[in-house]
């Protein structure tokens, strides 16, 4: 369970949305909570001036006042809260802190001071999400969101689920959750249907061969929900699905149930180790709509540098 939770912020109101969600996770794990503001020179307007002494001195009094009100906020609320400014990139220091805190959990609006953008979330969280090798939660800021800190109940979580040890790492988080929240619980597994590339149409015997296998896996899908159902001291509800694409399927699942709240782990079964998350974790970053939370199921030591980052480092970059 969480002891520290990182919770980035920016003076915006959009990146308060995340306010109510910490106070309901908190609900179950009473964690130790940073809020970050990071004040950056380096903008356009740096670059295009000299910076005003005296206008930067303002404006980190004014981070440091919005700071106080949130946490006076979230104490009120029951949390242990302590604040903290730098000056920098938003992205490096986020990254930077959340390492040297040993943060448990980064807890992050999808967009914020830079306003709504088409795209699912805003460049920073984008570079947090990819390097910070921690467990998250985005929230998405252009969904309502209850504006009273103790008002906010998960209804229904969802939990896609594919058999493996990792992807069960959501198991007791969501368990805890639903019993302080009154939630329902439902997790999906799907059965992929296997792929036959090929330039001419499939033979008999092709096609017999795979559906062999697809009913193969979706009887042992059929025994693990039962068995997780056997395993979870309290009711949960299964879905099982054949698709050719996990991912379109369990993003339909979600919206077609209205749920508030997906948790998975970074990695499941197929998961290349290589990377901080695997195809199902990046999809619902990139495409979901409802609050995420991705439980990271590898130390940092585990995940390999990209080409980018050990030239980064070669070169003096960040």
């Amino acid at each position: 369970m969480f002891k520290r939770i990182l919770l980035p912020l920016d003076s915006s109101k959009l990146a308060e949305c995340v306010l109510p969600h910490l106070v309901a996770i908190a609900r179950v794990c009473e964690p130790e909570v940073q809020l970050l503001r990071v004040s950056e020179p380096f903008g356009v307007t740096a670059r295009l001036r000299m910076i005003d002494p005296v206008d930067w001195q303002i404006r980190k009094a004014e981070a440091v006042s919005y700071l106080s009100g949130i946490a006076a906020r979230l104490q009120n609320a029951g949390l242990r809260v302590s604040t903290h400014l730098y000056d920098g990139r938003a992205t490096e220091q986020i990254i930077e802190v959340a390492h040297s805190w040993n943060a448990d959990l980064i807890l992050m609006s999808s967009h914020g001071q830079s306003g709504l953008s088409p795209w699912n979330v805003s460049s920073v969280v984008q570079q947090v999400i990819l390097r910070a090798h921690r467990s998250l939660m985005i929230i998405r800021a252009y969904q309502p969101v209850t504006a009273d800190l103790t008002g906010l109940r998960y209804r229904k979580i969802f939990l896609p689920l594919d058999g493996s040890q990792r992807a069960e790492m959501s198991l007791t988080l969501a368990e805890s959750l639903a019993r302080a929240h009154s939630s329902e619980l439902l997790a999906a597994h799907v059965v992929r249907q296997p792929e036959l590339p090929r330039r001419t149409s499939a033979s008999q015997e092709d096609l017999l061969l795979v559906n062999q296998l697809t009913e193969r896996n979706r009887a042992e899908a059929i025994k693990y929900l039962e068995d997780l159902k056997s395993r979870i001291d309290m009711p949960i509800q299964t879905i099982l699905e054949v698709s050719p694409s996990i991912s379109r399927s369990l993003h339909q699942i979600a919206d077609e149930n209205n749920v508030d709240l997906t948790i998975l782990s970074a990695h499941g079964y197929s998961g290349d180790t290589r990377w901080p998350y695997g195809s199902v974790g990046l999809g619902f970053i990139v495409y979901g709509s409802t609050p995420l939370l991705i439980l990271q199921d590898l130390p940092t030591n585990r995940i390999e540098p990209t080409q980018a980052e050990i030239a980064a480092r070669e070169t003096g970059g960040r």
